[in-house]
């Protein structure tokens, strides 16, 4: 393919509920999209940047900045553009994991529309849908939790995942398995809210049979997950820490992680994501598709991601309305637990024109 130009489009998207965690609350979803436009087909990429820097280095402002400045004129010399060539291409600029993966999905699926080809063919999907999990900020009390994770549960979510941070940890995981059982699969996300001299007071989570505990410490502190693993009987899974396939072996063969949550956006993309899936696969390590209150867009290509063997554990790929109450896309509905994989060609899913007009906030054309 030859890229003609790439459409920047920003959108608002409110969610149906505040969703809190340890390093701030959202109450809208501030998204980046790209629209690539090349001589055979369109493609569309979702960038998962937040609006301010504070789950990752990069936010939506800056995003667009470096697309804009250095990755799309990055590949207005290919003369025979393809997926695979989108990571050496930008390799030259350093960081800005997101707005890469962004543009590496639009160019994708274009591709793959182009061919006629599936994502979740081209990535090596085995299944035909996926199951499910829900993630549950952290709440004003223990009745208000206790309310949302039971909708979820009546909503046939097959998984619950509970925000975390110091005063929200014990009680509230507590309150959960008492009311809910201890057949109800649960696990805790910390988002870095902790330091190692929290290890002993995590290890009080152990008696309550979690699947694991995601990033307690700081992302930069692989060394130090290795030692809370000492302590802590639950599984250490790792989230911000997984930048790449190579984070993803040092990790595991320092003890840092027993579980792997799988972010394209935060790796670079979902070819990278397929390699740190194909790292934890050698090594017996389980993973997982987190979730970054994806559109349907980004929802279709981590579904599709999903449906990879080594992705054993439900994943945060939840159902359009857990966040949205009108997608900008055909809605995502859970179906006994589980997501349909799609299957048209590229992420098999385009943007309704309303809708997106409805939500869009600003666009801008570059022509390369």
């Amino acid at each position: 393919m030859k890229l003609a130009g790439v459409e920047l489009r920003r959108i608002g998207m409110p969610l149906v509920a505040p969703f809190r965690t340890s390093f701030g609350t959202e109450t809208e979803r501030d998204v980046l999209l790209l629209r690539v436009v090349t001589d055979d087909a369109e493609g569309w990429g979702e960038c998962v940047a937040m609006s301010d820097p504070l789950y990752s280095p990069e936010y939506v402002d800056a995003a667009a900045d470096v697309l804009r400045r250095f990755l799309i004129p990055a590949l207005a010399g290919h003369r025979s553009l393809d997926g695979n060539a989108v990571g050496p291409a930008l390799a030259p600029f350093k960081g800005h994991r997101m707005a890469k993966a962004a543009l590496e999905m639009a160019v994708l699926d274009a591709e793959l529309r182009a061919l006629g080809r599936s994502f979740a063919r081209e990535l090596g999907a085995v299944r035909d849908r996926v199951p499910c999990g829900v993630s549950v900020g952290i709440m004003d009390s223990i009745g208000e939790l206790l309310d949302a994770v039971g909708g979820y549960l009546d909503a046939g979510y097959v998984r619950i995942k509970l925000k975390i941070e110091p005063g929200w940890d014990v009680e509230p995981v507590r309150a959960v398995r008492e009311r809910f059982g201890d057949d109800v699969l649960l696990q805790v996300d910390a988002n870095t809210a902790y330091t190692q001299a929290d290890a002993r007071h995590l290890a009080r989570l152990d008696p309550f049979d979690l699947l694991l505990i995601e990033q307690p410490l700081d992302e930069e502190n692989v060394r130090g997950h290795a030692e809370l693993a000492k302590i802590v009987a639950t599984p250490i899974c790792l989230d911000e820490s997984i930048t790449s396939a190579r984070a993803a072996a040092d990790a595991i063969a320092l003890g840092a992680c027993q579980v792997v949550n799988i972010k394209p956006g935060r790796a670079g993309g979902y070819l990278e994501a397929r390699r740190i899936h194909d790292v934890c696969v050698a090594h017996g390590v389980p993973v997982w598709c987190g979730g970054m209150l994806e559109t349907g867009l980004g929802r279709a290509a981590n579904v599709a991601l999903a449906a990879l063997p080594g992705f054993v554990l439900p994943g945060d790929t939840s159902a359009s309305d857990r966040y949205y109450r009108t997608d900008i896309t055909a809605p995502f509905v859970l179906e006994n637990g589980h997501l349909p994989v799609p299957t048209a060609p590229g992420l098999g899913v385009t943007p309704d024109p309303d809708r997106l007009d409805a939500v869009t906030t600003g666009t801008e054309w570059l022509p390369v």
